[in-house]
């Protein structure tokens, strides 16, 4: 007779005792095949919340997470790699990255995800791009990653389910900041993709939701811990949100922006070292360099000769979008009708940005989501930001708004002009790339 029960493992986590892998793989399988109650699942996180895992119940828990439905398994002739971001304000890092790390000898199923709160979404990005499928049927996707080396979607409903249904209740039961739950949430998901190597990119500052160093810290060295612990090769960046990452804010207008760089157009220099910094840390994980150097050589290598660019436009064509997208693509991404610069109300040299406050202005004008059923508008955003150190004057904007009517643009305007700090001296910008590597 089974005498197992639900209520047991909850009271066991509740009263702060560790729980075994059984009850852990019991306990997910109940909440995929709903065999759980709402309560029992929130019941559970709230006490995870309150009393935490050790290492070893998080790397059963995240197991259980990952086995929740289908795990890839690939037949390739060089390393499987992927890599996750906890999400920012102008961060397009995946669009040059899987191209580059294509070019260098790995293979990215990049499996990502919309935008969130005030962060921006990959996928929405993509969508932006007139016939790309980022739901191919699992054929399909696996055809365009052994082919062309890279290939970023969405996730199905097939890979880590018991995710999505925990985290529907965890969003409205205030246990979303359990780092015990966030690292199984996003490892339980991104090890479902039958990876070799992942690198996390965890976020922090003004624009970041781990604002605080010391909390992204220990998320990545959580996402570290566990996920070599369950069998992926896994390294972690904190890097900086403190400031907008790239010069453009929304969906298509990052579209451009990373099109541009992938054809040599460099127009922030901190998402630049960013990406090479997470596509070195990539590389010789994955035992293709020996080293930074190396692995930066051949990257800068695949960049300048166009073979990263000649990756990505494989990928979009693999994938529905035009041919000549990479030529073309000024013709082809979705347009605003209101394009208006922004001016500062004195004149200067920016000081600080409240990047939260940017996002936030790209979600009011469209280009997020305030209900998960939401329309996103591809067209609408921010271009040409000024960044910290910057001129802010009657010739220096700081920045350009792309909305859909001129009430709309003025308010965006006026949340731009908010969310930036002008001072009179000279300063140069204090922000770090990468704070620490783990």
């Amino acid at each position: 007779m089974d005498t197992w029960l639900p209520q047991e493992v909850i009271r066991r986590k509740r009263d702060g005792f560790a729980l075994s892998t059984t009850d852990i793989q019991r306990f997910v399988a109940g909440i995929t095949d709903n065999t759980l109650s709402e309560g029992q699942i929130a019941a559970f996180a709230m006490a995870v919340f309150m009393r935490g895992m050790a290492l070893e119940e998080r790397i059963a828990f995240t197991a259980a997470v990952r086995d929740s439905g289908q795990v890839l398994r690939w037949e390739l002739p060089g390393p499987v790699v992927d890599k996750h971001s906890t999400g920012g304000v102008g961060d397009f890092i995946s669009l040059p990255l899987a191209p580059l790390l294509a070019a260098t000898g790995c293979y990215v199923p990049m499996i990502s995800g919309r935008g969130l709160g005030h962060t921006g979404g990959t996928l929405d990005k993509l969508e932006s791009v007139p016939g790309y499928n980022v739901f191919p049927n699992p054929e399909k996707f696996r055809d365009v990653v052994r082919e062309v080396g890279c290939a970023i979607i969405g996730q199905t409903a097939d890979l880590a389910p018991a995710d999505k249904k925990l985290y529907a209740i965890r969003d409205v039961t205030a246990t979303v900041e359990s780092i015990d739950l966030i690292t199984a949430s996003i490892l339980g998901k991104k090890l479902a993709a039958g990876l070799d190597v992942l690198v996390m990119d965890v976020k922090t500052g003004n624009g970041a939701f781990m604002a605080k160093l010391e909390e992204a810290e220990r998320l990545a060295e959580s996402i570290v811990l566990v996920a070599n612990g369950a069998g992926v090769r896994t390294r972690a960046l904190v890097t900086d949100m403190g400031q907008p990452l790239a010069r453009s804010a929304g969906n298509a207008v990052e579209v451009e922006e990373a099109v541009a760089l992938l054809k040599g157009e460099v127009r922030s220099e901190r998402l630049w070292e960013i990406t090479l910094a997470i596509a070195e840390e990539t590389l010789v994980e994955a035992r293709i360099a020996s080293s930074k150097e190396e692995a930066r050589k051949s990257l800068l290598e695949a960049w300048k000769s166009g073979a990263a660019l000649d990756r990505f436009q494989q990928m979009i064509t693999a994938l529905g979008g035009p041919a000549d997208f990479t030529s073309k693509y000024e013709d082809y991404v979705p347009k605003a009708p209101v394009v208006k610069p922004i001016y500062a109300d004195k004149n200067g040299v920016v000081n600080e940005v409240d990047t939260r406050s940017v996002g936030l202005a790209v979600v009011a004008l469209g280009g997020g989501r305030k209900r998960p059923s939401d329309a996103v508008d591809p067209a609408v955003g921010f271009t040409k930001l000024a960044f910290p150190g910057e001129a802010a004057d009657s010739d220096h904007p700081i920045g350009f708004v792309h909305a859909q009517t001129e009430q709309q643009a003025d308010d965006a305007a006026l949340t731009l002009k908010a969310a930036y700090s002008i001072g009179e001296a000279s300063v140069s910008s204090t922000s770090l790339s990468v704070y620490k590597r783990l």
